[in-house]
């Protein structure tokens, strides 16, 4: 049996100085995270580069953790720096044609999934504007801007200022009907929701470690379809790109077949070392126990502040991870400094308070932050 979530709370010292709800902002990242990142400094320190190849090996195991938490194979992922670095590979890699449309819906979302695909106008490549109204991104809306000349859909799983979640499933298919390729910001959702991009019928998708994953900042992973991977063309190349990329006496240059292509130099170990563990801790308790477990946290979050007249979103059935307030009559910045002196961490987005707890956090601690809002007085 699992251990009770509650158990995983010594992982995160954090918890003894904050009520952390901003897993949507920057993760606290746990103890034994650290420790992995330790262990191969302290190899470094002690021993050099001798056991590099035990470096590679476990950098091998952990691109099979990435690959299983998203529900790819190893040879379709891609170690990364960031969301933004994934996303501008794909943007950066694909044969565009002038006259090419990408659909996005640029008024709402985070800027990493807005800049790589506006970049492309200086390659005659048009940006479509997926209507967003209620702050979410919608079957109709994207079916709405789709023409002949659609070759891309980008899109968040859930959006990181509304927290409206996106039904990839019924994009995927649509995608799959119009013929147009699904490139998906995941930051906000791996980690925190089951994911499966087989499932979804996404070609890509990008995320960092630094948020939901509960890893560290510098470190991600690109998820490339195998039927697509050919298509993409690496817009950085160098050793480590190619077939045979250890033999340094010979200049062989012929591009790995999986998506490793995009690994263009040596590896980012301290990341690496310190995603696994990451990684690792959130298969142990399983992403369908956390996604179960952050809906009750938000539930109670939801049922507590509306009791008190807040302005309450997403709906339940919009959500992931994530749920935005307005207090009544209250000024939300100077709430949020209120509740920053009372050690909670959050985010204010698009003039919203945002709450995003993880599966460690309690049903008393929700209580707290409702209490908390309750007992806060203006002026």
């Amino acid at each position: 049996m699992p251990a009770p979530f509650e158990s995983y709370r010594a992982e995160f010292p954090v918890l003894k100085e904050q009520l952390y709800l901003n897993h949507a902002g920057v993760a606290p990242t746990s103890l034994r995270a650290a420790a992995a990142v330790k262990a191969w400094m302290d190899d470094v320190v002690n021993h050099g580069v001798l056991n590099e190849r035990s470096w590679e090996a476990h950098s091998e195991k952990v691109r099979g953790l990435a690959a299983r938490i998203i529900g790819a194979s190893p040879e379709e992922v891609a170690f990364v720096r960031n969301t933004s670095h994934g996303l501008g590979l794909v943007a950066e890699g694909l044969d565009w044609r002038p006259g090419d449309e990408v659909a996005v819906a640029t008024s709402i979302e985070y800027p990493s999934n807005v800049y790589p695909w506006q970049h492309l106008k200086a390659r005659g490549v048009e940006v479509r504007e997926i209507p967003a109204p209620d702050g979410g991104v919608t079957l109709e809306a994207v079916a709405s801007v789709l023409t002949p000349r659609t070759r891309l859909v980008a899109v968040s799983s859930v959006q990181f200022a509304t927290g409206h979640r996106t039904d990839l499933d019924a994009l995927g298919e649509l995608c799959e009907r119009s013929g147009v390729l699904l490139c998906v910001d995941g930051i906000q959702s791996v980690g925190c929701i089951p994911v499966d991009v087989k499932k979804s019928r996404a070609h890509f998708l990008s995320a960092d470690s630094h948020k939901w994953m509960l890893g560290i900042s510098g470190i991600g992973f690109l998820y490339v379809a195998k039927d697509v991977l050919p298509r993409v063309r690496p817009a950085l190349v160098g050793w480590r790109s190619t077939t045979d990329a250890w033999n340094f006496n010979r200049s062989h240059f012929e591009l790995r077949p999986d998506a490793a292509k995009f690994e263009e130099g040596s590896a980012a170990y301290p990341g690496i070392y310190a995603l696994g563990a990451a990684l690792e801790l959130l298969l142990e308790v399983g992403p369908d126990a956390i996604g179960a477990r952050i809906g009750e946290l938000l539930g109670r979050l939801d049922s507590g502040l509306r009791d008190l007249g807040c302005d309450v979103g997403p709906s339940p059935k919009d959500r992931a991870g994530i749920l935005t307030f307005l207090p009544p009559g209250a000024n939300v910045r100077a709430l949020s400094a209120y509740l920053s002196e009372q050690k909670v961490s959050h985010s204010v987005r698009r003039g919203r308070i945002r709450l995003s707890p993880h599966f460690y956090n309690t049903h008393e601690e929700m209580d707290r932050l409702v209490d908390l809002v309750r007992a806060y007085r203006p002026g």
